[in-house]
């Protein structure tokens, strides 16, 4: 079974649980570290996650991946929040947090400004999404806003204002 179809199980077993709490699925990994394997499981929701929440999608998870059996070997469940720097994975997410500061990475170079500087990562406040494209107004020295396809971001997340 490839890993991406594996995830895929993962998601539609592990969703309806998080929905059924108000909660939602920021994130989800499953990778060998060390001698272990970790299925990871970040969550989320307005005002943020408790440990109880945590701890009761893990007991519930747990449970159910059991019952399901799709992963053959020993593994470690860890559920958490996504912390300070909560990834951006979904459209949605730059449409949630627009008005925040962000960092997002592109899978190839642009040149936003037509100055000559090409780069790959932006900084700046997320303006939100106007159909397709991210817009972010950029803090660097660089100004000015810049429009990324949503296609072309690698990665994105938030950045903790100090």
């Amino acid at each position: 079974m490839a890993q991406q179809t594996l995830l895929e199980q993962l998601t539609a077993i592990i969703d309806p649980i998080l929905q059924a709490y108000g909660l939602e699925l920021v994130d989800l990994e499953y990778k060998h570290e060390g001698r272990d394997w970790f299925l990871r499981i970040f969550i989320d929701k307005p005002g943020g996650v408790t440990l109880d929440d945590c701890a009761e999608v893990s007991r519930e998870v747990g449970a159910v991946l059991e019952v399901e059996d799709l992963i053959r070997n020993a593994y470690r469940l860890e559920v958490s929040s996504p912390g300070l720097d909560r990834p951006l994975k979904k459209i949605e997410d730059y449409r949630r947090f627009a008005g925040s500061l962000v960092k997002v990475k592109t899978f190839e170079s642009m040149d936003p400004d037509q100055r000559g500087q090409s780069r790959k990562t932006f900084t700046g406040t997320l303006l939100g999404v106007d159909g397709d494209r991210v817009r972010i107004e950029q803090q660097d020295k660089k100004g000015g806003i810049v429009e990324i396809p949503f296609s072309g971001i690698a990665k994105g997340h938030l950045e903790f204002e100090f």
